[in-house]
């Protein structure tokens, strides 16, 4: 499986940002796929998931009601619609894959590349 990223840049504070992430390689049919971060000098951290279908959705108390995640699975892409950017928000982000949601909020088993988001004061 290749997860591709994209979408991450720099903005200001306050400004919007959609990442998205394609799949390939095979199906990902029922995988849960998600988002993490990373910011420099920090640990890895989760930030959302949904599930195959859309009907599951979850999202870290730092981006609650300001991120929010979705997908294609006729294109097998995730988005992720980021508003109201905060400089804390600055990280490298990553997309996931995993066939359960414990695995996709903790050990996803696909990685993506990172995208690099900059949110400037």
């Amino acid at each position: 499986v290749q997860l591709q990223a994209s979408g991450g840049g720099l903005v200001q504070a306050g400004d919007s940002l959609r990442l998205s992430c394609a799949a390939s390689g095979r199906t990902l049919s029922n995988y849960y796929m998600g988002w993490f971060r990373q910011a420099l000098g920090k640990e890895r951290e989760f930030v959302a998931v949904i599930s195959w279908g859309g009907g599951v959705t979850d999202y870290a108390d730092s981006v609650k009601g300001r991120f929010t995640i979705s997908r294609d699975n006729r294109k097998i892409t995730v988005f992720l619609q980021m508003n109201t950017l905060k400089p804390e928000d600055t990280a490298v982000y990553y997309c996931a894959a995993a066939p359960t949601l414990a695995q996709a909020m903790a050990d996803p088993r696909y990685w993506g590349q990172g995208t690099q988001v900059t949110v400037s004061s």
